[in-house]
């Protein structure tokens, strides 16, 4: 697992991943070199995957964020497989996760306002493949968004 370094470095990398790696190492109270091998190791053993912009998307003009709650006709062999495949080429779809149980899948989407969301919803969504049941739950809130681990 992780020593007392590496987690002293993914700590100060959570939160705030543009350090640089001089800055690092001095909230680390290591060398610059030491941090950069304990980094690319971090990174070959898949426990850093990669840094990502998070894009305040309200800011950019989409108002609308909705979860939609999919069950599929399980009577189709192939139903998972093109709906999936049918779903990724909504644009504004940003997540899809996969369930055990009676959901199969959660599409996040996002929309500028409610007609732009009943246009997606018509349009695309609804003409996705497969689809034996739909719920649509509409964000009011977003009260706690957490990516980082307490380390």
């Amino acid at each position: 697992m992780l020593d007392d370094e590496s987690r002293a470095i993914l700590r100060q990398y959570q939160a705030n991943p543009a350090l640089t790696v001089p800055e690092l190492a001095d909230l680390v109270r290591m060398t610059p070199a030491r941090v950069t091998r304990r980094l690319d190791k971090l990174h070959e053993d898949g426990i850093i995957r990669g840094q990502e912009v998070v894009i305040d998307w309200t800011a950019l003009g989409y108002a609308v964020h909705v979860a939609l709650r999919i069950t599929l006709d399980k009577t189709v062999s192939r139903a998972f497989d093109d709906f999936m495949a049918a779903a990724r080429l909504v644009p504004e779809v940003l997540e899809i996760q996969t369930f055990l149980g009676r959901v199969d899948v959660r599409l996040l989407l996002i929309a500028r306002d409610l007609p732009d969301y009943q246009r997606i919803y018509r349009d695309q969504v609804l003409t996705l493949p497969h689809i034996a049941d739909i719920e649509a739950l509409m964000t009011v809130a977003n009260v706690k968004r957490e990516e980082a681990l307490p380390l």
